[in-house]
């Protein structure tokens, strides 16, 4: 069976998801496993909703209503990974005050599983990033800032692998680089190194030695730069690498109706998704598994 991916638009579509000939519906009486993948990226502190009298987005967003959307999703189908891009912090006063706390511990009632680090979580320093993290009960992902010379060292993995109805699902992390972007103070001795190569050996980790079936990248490097065409982004990322199957992008709030598919080194695709910022979206993925571990998928972005 050929690998086949479809891509839901928005909310109200009800268009037939098809693989190898099966309509969605035919996927409740198949012997099919079905993962959905929620995310989030560049919240940026935003706990309540906008505003009603907010000249661009009046009563949007707000952790109330996403958590009321995800308890939801999860009771449609119990089989969800909950994950974000990073850049939790900075953004409104609940960080000034809170430092994080906050943050982290509403994202922790949600039961998010993971989350890459982005350059604004480093606004506290290092210090303030290590001092709440124990209000998270969630992962920490990155697999290009080296930590082994800070109080860091420890804190953060390169990827986790998740196994949902049987189903391995091995998700890494990606941050900008911060030389520029992050005052030297609060990152330190963190080091960064290439995302390209560094997913390279995490694709194989995952694929070869974790036998993973979906390989996801969170990833806070950016979705484009038109301005300067040789910076590594989640587009050049999916374009020059393989085995990845979903790109979830943080860093340039860019807002995708419907995630971009992208072709790979070996001319297959992958699936590039960014919500924006601030909490206004929720992406949704959808993975359809058959007996042969072959995938379908269809994406779409909900309004919070």
């Amino acid at each position: 069976m050929k690998r086949r991916e479809f891509i839901q638009k928005t909310a109200a579509s009800s268009a037939f998801l098809t693989l190898g000939g099966l309509s969605l519906s035919s996927f409740q009486t198949a012997n099919f496993k079905h993962i959905t993948i929620l995310h989030t990226n560049d919240v940026h502190s935003y706990i309540d909703p906008f505003p009603m009298d907010d000249s661009r987005n009046p009563g949007m967003g707000g952790v109330a209503k996403r958590a009321e959307l995800i308890t939801e999703i999860r009771k449609e189908n119990p089989n969800v990974l909950l994950l974000d891009a990073g850049d939790i912090f900075q953004g409104t006063p609940y960080f000034n005050y809170y430092g994080g706390e906050l943050e982290f511990k509403l994202m922790s009632m949600m039961k998010y599983d993971a989350s890459a680090i982005g350059n604004h979580d480093f606004d506290n320093g290092l210090e303030g990033l290590l001092s709440q993290m124990p209000n998270a009960t969630f992962e920490f992902l990155s697999a290009n800032y080296d930590f082994k010379n800070t109080i860091m060292d420890g804190h953060v993995k390169p990827y986790k692998v998740f196994t949902i109805d049987g189903i391995k699902i091995g998700v890494f992390g990606l941050g900008v680089e911060l030389a520029g972007l992050v005052d030297k103070k609060n990152y330190k001795e963190t080091v960064y190194n290439d995302p390209l190569e560094i997913s390279n050996d995490m694709v194989r980790i995952l694929k070869q030695d974790q036998k993973c079936d979906i390989i996801i990248c969170l990833s806070h490097i950016g979705y484009s730069y038109k301005t300067e065409p040789d910076r590594i982004c989640d587009l050049k990322l999916a374009a020059l690498t393989k085995d990845i199957d979903l790109i979830i992008g943080g860093h340039t709030h860019t807002f995708l109706d419907k995630p971009t598919i992208v072709k790979n080194i070996e001319n297959k695709d992958v699936l590039v998704n960014q919500v924006g910022c601030y909490g206004i979206n929720v992406g949704r993925i959808d993975f359809y598994l058959d007996s042969n571990k072959e995938i379908a998928t269809k994406g779409r972005t909900i309004v919070v």
